[in-house]
């Protein structure tokens, strides 16, 4: 949408409104028969899942291209090159192009692929999650949006998680993944992932009241 010396940054407050904007902008930019494609990362309780949900449309998140946790050494777990993000390329282009797809469904409580599910297309498509500005996804989107905050304000977040059981790890194991695994291995490819976005969205505002 921008280029990488024109990216702009949103308060979080803003940016709903902001990024609805942009993207009728794009639809009307876009083919008739095209849906709009919109990626959102960030860093682990950054916010991203919860814009995601704001602007509604079909959502993909690239949790679900994960791969099984168990296969995996623990500090290589959220590495880009061990997740599916072949196929999820394949299913942003299928979907933008009008047709639906069988998404892997991979399941938090388990830590491994359970199995598919059908997702429809709709005029926008948005990829949220840790993988959403990936190379190989990058070319899919035609908005490209990095939400960031402090680590302190995103473990916040993530503890209410935790906390409430949603995720079966429980406060303490989810601590320890955040500070040796999840928070380290997203710095080491954050820097490539903010310079492909169009857009930064800072989310230091309402602690505790976003998910990932």
């Amino acid at each position: 949408m921008t280029g990488r010396n024109e990216q702009n940054t949103l308060r979080w407050e803003d940016a709903p409104d902001t990024l609805a904007g942009l993207i009728r902008q794009a639809g009307h930019q876009s083919p008739a028969d095209s849906g709009v494609v919109v990626g959102i990362t960030g860093p682990v309780g950054s916010g991203k899942t919860t814009l995601a949900h704001r602007l509604g449309g079909t959502v993909v998140s690239t949790d679900h291209y994960l791969p099984d946790y168990a296969g995996l050494p623990e500090h290589e777990r959220d590495e880009p090159r061990h997740a599916d993000l072949a196929t999820l390329a394949e299913h942003l282009a299928a979907l933008r192009a009008g047709r639906g797809i069988e998404m892997p469904e991979w399941c938090f409580q388990t830590h491994s692929r359970i199995g598919s599910r059908r997702v429809e297309p709709s005029g926008l498509i948005v990829c949220e999650g840790i993988f959403a500005l990936h190379t190989k996804v990058r070319a899919h989107l035609d908005l490209a949006v990095y939400v960031d905050a402090g680590a302190e304000t995103r473990w916040t977040r993530w503890e209410r998680i935790e906390a409430s059981g949603e995720r079966g790890w429980g406060v303490e194991r989810a601590r320890k993944y955040f500070v040796e695994v999840a928070d380290p291995t997203f710095a080491r490819h954050a820097d490539t992932y903010r310079r492909a976005a169009d857009i930064v969205v800072l989310n230091e505002e309402t602690p505790g009241g976003t998910k990932t």
